[in-house]
């Protein structure tokens, strides 16, 4: 895979503090975003991926986004330049990050790993990335000024289950305004927008291994069937699996 000296997979380790992330940026190569020890998140547009230790997400070249944590972590991030590697997928895919491709991309870390030992590491850890299939949460926020501020409210505290008109009352504007605002952009109702900033906001929770039933509590469920019941409405599997799948 490296040709003349040139590396087709090269390994770059960031340190991130706690609740940073990078501005929206873009690569010419493609990008494994990973954290061997922490939970990442990578959001593109109004997409956004939860990743804990054994999962990474490909970001194809020329794919805006931006990669942060809630807590302190490190990234130890393979940047793949698409004249050298097999793996092309179009879109970003969330990506299974076994034992064998753990220790590959720490030996890829080496920068003075000569060719003769790079050349097969780096065919083999393309060999091993195969998608998984986990859901994203997709959470647009609203256009008109009045019901982006409760949007941004909500971000902040999940848990705040205030009503429609009580919202009205707090940025002067009526039930009927806010919720022409939601319907028109981002194009769904106050109460399914709410549920989806609630699972976002769980996403990290659970991948930073938070029980479930405390999660339902923190993101606004009055019990975790209930919470359980939305999660599984929106991704297709019980918080509990969302993480996990078969090897």
């Amino acid at each position: 895979m490296s040709e003349g000296g040139q590396q087709a997979i090269s390994v770059v380790n960031f340190e991130l503090g706690r609740g940073q992330f990078y501005p929206d940026h873009e690569h010419p190569v493609h990008q494994l975003a990973w954290s061997p020890t922490g939970v990442l998140t990578v959001r593109s547009g109004v997409r956004s991926w939860v990743l804990p230790s054994n999962l990474g997400l490909f970001i194809p070249a020329g794919l805006r986004h931006s990669t942060g944590a809630q807590r302190a972590t490190t990234m130890l991030a393979p940047y793949l330049d698409p004249a050298r590697c097999a793996l092309d997928w179009a879109e970003p895919t969330v990506v299974r990050i076994g034992a064998l491709a753990r220790a590959l991309i720490e030996y890829l870390a080496d920068r003075e790993l000569p060719d003769a030992r790079r050349q097969p590491a780096e065919q083999v850890l393309s060999d091993v990335l195969a998608p998984v299939g986990v859901a994203t949460i997709d959470v647009r926020g609203p256009a008109d000024p009045r019901a982006a501020e409760v949007a941004k409210a909500l971000a902040a505290d999940p848990a705040d289950d205030r009503s429609l008109e009580a919202w009205g009352r707090k940025v002067g504007a009526s039930v009927r305004t806010l919720t022409r605002a939601f319907a028109v952009e981002p194009g769904t109702s106050f109460t399914r927008y709410r549920t989806q900033v609630r699972l976002r906001a769980a996403l990290s929770l659970l991948a930073d291994g938070v029980p479930v039933g405390t999660v339902a509590h923190r993101v606004g469920y009055r019990s975790p069937s209930a919470f359980i019941a939305a999660f599984r409405r929106q991704t297709g599997v019980a918080p509990g699996g969302y993480f996990t799948e078969p090897e």
